[in-house]
């Protein structure tokens, strides 16, 4: 997963969690940021910020923040890039994978892959995780009860006799494991550990990531 042109910026603050401030070439610069978590961790002032410049020249800011240096790492924030990764990746997930298909409905609810293989149908559900500390990773950093609802999707698919997988896109290198973050949402703990009691996968994996792409790389250990 590549991105266009890429600049590099310093961060100055978020008045939303819609857009940004930035230094650029010495100029402060308003830019959208294609993230709407929290994201305070890794927002600091006077950090460095990559921007991809748009293509569209109506649209309000010109460039999009795309990633951000958190001490030694480089962590992608761009709240699609997990999806167009694994959507490139997800023929590795298994093999006999026959098509890959984007935003399907399972029911009332929207889950973001069908991978149509030579064992049937397998429902994945993408999230992406930003939240790192000493090398542990964690999701999500704010509440998410739509994150919850996807879990019970994926439970729902199990029990109609389909697989389902929760993959957990870690936008950064050389982590540790992952686990659930209890402290910020302990329903989404519980609700993933029931999730893999009833039969979903449960997934993580890191990335390679530089300014310009992200792709995944490894799997990393579960804790749950």
């Amino acid at each position: 997963m590549r991105y266009g042109e890429v600049r590099r910026a310093e961060f100055l603050a978020r008045p939303n969690r819609f857009i940004a401030h930035v230094r650029l070439d010495g100029e402060e610069v308003v830019c959208h940021v294609k993230n709407t978590g929290r994201c305070r961790e890794l927002l600091q002032p006077g950090v460095q910020v990559w921007l991809e410049k748009g293509t569209n020249p109506n649209r309000k800011t010109a460039y999009d923040l795309i990633a951000v240096q958190k001490g030694e790492r480089l962590v992608n924030m761009d709240a699609q890039a997990p999806n167009r990764a694994f959507g490139e990746w997800a023929a590795n997930l298994e093999p006999g994978i026959l098509s890959v298909k984007p935003e399907v409905f399972f029911g009332d609810s929207r889950l973001d892959f069908l991978l149509e293989t030579e064992q049937g149908f397998r429902y994945v559900e993408v999230k992406g995780v930003t939240l790192e500390s000493g090398g542990h990773v964690r999701f999500p950093d704010a509440p998410t009860e739509r994150g919850v609802r996807h879990l019970h999707t994926l439970m729902s698919a199990v029990e109609q006799g389909h697989r389902a997988t929760v993959f957990f896109v870690v936008q950064m290198e050389n982590v540790l494991d992952f686990a659930p973050n209890d402290e910020t949402h302990p329903a989404f703990g519980q609700a993933l550990r029931q999730a893999a009691e009833a039969g979903v996968q449960v997934l993580a994996y890191s990335c390679r990531v530089t300014p310009e792409e992200m792709v995944i790389d490894r799997e990393i250990p579960v804790i749950l």
